[in-house]
């Protein structure tokens, strides 16, 4: 299976709403920016990173792609996935000028797309591919209620709506006003608007230090919090040491995290209790599966960042043991050939052949943007 062309792509796809924000961040479209891969069998690979829908960065992602991968792949055995890998993530050129960010975004796309060639030429969902399903049922949390930007009241109605007419047991909300107590007042609202039967996780995308996540936590523990995720930022290992030793409140964080040595470092520090992968973030597939095994030697739950809105990740999960939950956010499941479900609050196991990356062709011709 030779590869005989690596094509970069930019969709900008339309929220659901028509904005949200988190504590740093504001958005109206979710970037689905990466590469489709021919080989000489007729079989197309699809693999992608999650970006803010900024042209101009998501460019860099394509123009690595185009300028720097592409030439390294082409003529290989797409079946070669770990000296390919390899290949790319230790050119010397491109490790020299970045072990994260742009050249890792854009080696994540192209490791999704081998893999999702493979599982298609085998015939098999990824998840089947990679070995079988390793948990039975896998609980869906909502994000998408949870936003900043809401106001109590959406906040409040939007959890009920998920909880008892779609069916989840599991919400999260974002948390991170510039005076804790308005997050304080939200949560205490929502936990009695769902009652102390749903579990509900906080996430506060790295905005406050260290001090105002003790005093915060020490007023949130009461209202039975599953996790605070992102509490403080991104790179303070010690910083997220000290908070989890001082709360009952796990620690979940890892969507900020690019590569297996940053994951090794939080977890040898006992610095989070949830961890948090992300094919998007680290280098695909690939260097996803290093940091899920060693969450299982730790023991600790893997709880996927969806970066790619779960197309991926729900079957890494569905596969993987040490995943029994994944997070939903539903921005971008029509716009491919087999969208993410969630019946119950549980996901339903995919049965297509691939990785669940394929968009629709009408989506290239409505959100494409050239690169």
């Amino acid at each position: 299976m030779k590869i005989v062309a690596v094509e970069p792509f930019i969709l900008h796809l339309p929220l659901t709403q028509s904005s949200i924000s988190d504590s740093t961040h504001s958005i109206t479209h979710w970037g689905v920016v990466g590469t489709r891969i021919r080989t000489d069998n007729g079989l197309e690979g699809y693999g992608f990173t999650g970006t803010h829908a900024h042209l101009a960065s998501d460019r860099l992602i394509t123009s690595c792609i185009a300028t720097s991968y592409a030439p390294l792949l082409i003529g290989e055995d797409a079946n070669d996935r770990s000296r390919l890998w390899t290949k790319l993530a230790r050119y010397p050129a491109l490790q020299w000028v970045g072990r994260a960010g742009i050249t890792h975004l854009a080696l994540a796309a192209v490791d999704v797309a081998l893999w999702d060639l493979a599982a298609k030429q085998a015939g098999l969902p990824l998840w089947k591919f990679l070995g079988g399903q390793g948990v039975k049922t896998l609980e869906a949390y909502n994000t998408d209620i949870g936003w900043l930007s809401f106001s109590k009241e959406d906040l409040i109605s939007g959890a009920q709506k998920a909880v008892e007419t779609d069916g989840f047991t599991r919400i999260k909300v974002k948390v991170g006003h510039d005076d804790p107590n308005v997050d304080i007042d939200r949560l205490a609202a929502v936990r009695k608007a769902i009652g102390p039967g749903v579990r509900m996780a906080i996430d506060g995308n790295g905005k406050w230090d260290l001090p105002t996540c003790m005093r915060f936590c020490a007023q949130a523990e009461p209202l039975d919090i599953f996790w605070f995720e992102e509490p403080l930022w991104y790179d303070d290992v010690a910083g997220h040491a000290a908070l989890a030793r001082s709360t009952s409140i796990p620690v979940a964080l890892g969507e900020q995290l690019y590569t297996l040595d940053a994951f090794k470092t939080f977890l040898a520090a006992g610095a989070l209790t949830y961890v948090q992968p992300d094919v998007t973030r680290l280098a695909g597939i690939t260097e996803y599966i290093q940091v899920a095994d060693l969450a299982h030697a730790y023991r600790l739950p893997v709880v996927p960042h969806a970066g790619e809105m779960s197309q991926v990740h729900v079957h890494l999960s569905y596969w993987h043991p040490a995943s029994t939950i994944l997070e939903y956010i539903p921005w971008i499941k029509d716009h491919f050939q087999e969208p993410i479900r969630v019946e119950g609050g549980v996901y339903a196991l995919p049965q297509q052949p691939g990785a669940g990356t394929t968009p629709l062709p009408a989506s290239f011709e409505r959100h494409g943007k050239s690169i």
